[in-house]
């Protein structure tokens, strides 16, 4: 028993003191947003990789979510003679839910571990500790931006998914044989499933996804240690640790939001 509950303990203080690091770094970050007029050029560098770089992977992963969507769900509601709500149900699963998940799931695989990786890189090769000794933070030089381009992006991102999805569910919903919805009843459907709230939660979701994209791929960019071997690991730890509390903070933020 006792064999069992050392390795249990020794895990249990090693979460605590990830959390705890990772509730200083947000907060450093947090101090340094008032730096952003004079970081606008890193920022936008920043914005371009995680937004516009990403815009054709999501596409096509937006696209085909909301036709596959739209075609289980339609194959099952004509049993029924309901497919004529085809269009609520497309919108609100990508609006509410499939959309801020799927994008931010996209982003920390493809941009999060990017920035681990990079960041990585710096601490190994101790470019991180060049910036101190030049009196920059690197907090603020390196994190901050990053954490701005995340918190703006993701949103951008989910936003331009869920139209995305939200085509693909109406050219599936037309075009299929066995379900065919017209595009106006699909579309007056969708409309009068969805309100402010239902895009406000999105929303609020990819603000939340966004910030810890960032926080996670700073944080384990920033403990990297043990050479290439510490980097290729620093780069999946960034990526299973995103998803894991984009999970969690998806439970948590549907269930205040509900």
């Amino acid at each position: 028993m006792t064999q069992f509950l050392e390795p249990l303990g020794k895990r249990v203080l090693y979460f605590n003191q990830v959390l705890g690091e990772m509730v200083i770094l947000q907060g450093r970050i947090l101090y340094f947003l008032r730096e952003a007029p004079r970081n606008v050029q890193s920022i936008l560098t920043q914005m371009a990789v995680i937004g516009w770089d990403t815009l054709p992977v999501a596409s096509v992963m937006a696209f085909f979510v909301g036709m596959v969507l739209a075609l289980q769900t339609g194959v099952e509601l004509q049993k029924y003679g309901g497919q004529n709500i085809i269009g609520a149900i497309v919108g609100h699963s990508m609006v509410r839910e499939l959309g801020p998940v799927m994008t931010s799931f996209l982003v920390a695989g493809r941009c999060g571990s990017a920035m681990a990786a990079e960041l990585g890189v710096m601490t190994v090769y101790e470019e991180i500790d060049a910036l101190k000794t030049l009196d920059i933070d690197p907090v603020r030089y390196l994190a901050m931006p990053r954490f701005i381009a995340c918190i703006i992006c993701v949103p951008a991102l989910v936003i331009y998914s869920d139209v995305i999805g939200i085509i693909g569910g109406a050219l599936i919903s037309n075009l299929h044989p066995q379900i065919f919805v017209s595009y106006s009843t699909y579309y007056d459907s969708l409309t009068d499933a969805l309100k402010i709230k239902e895009i406000g939660t999105g929303l609020t979701k990819s603000v939340a996804f966004g910030s810890i994209i960032a926080l996670v791929s700073c944080y384990v960019g920033f403990s990297t240690s043990g050479g290439a071997r510490g980097i290729g690991q620093s780069t999946t730890r960034s990526v299973v640790l995103s998803f894991m509390l984009i999970l969690v903070a998806d439970y948590i933020l549907t269930r205040l939001l509900l």
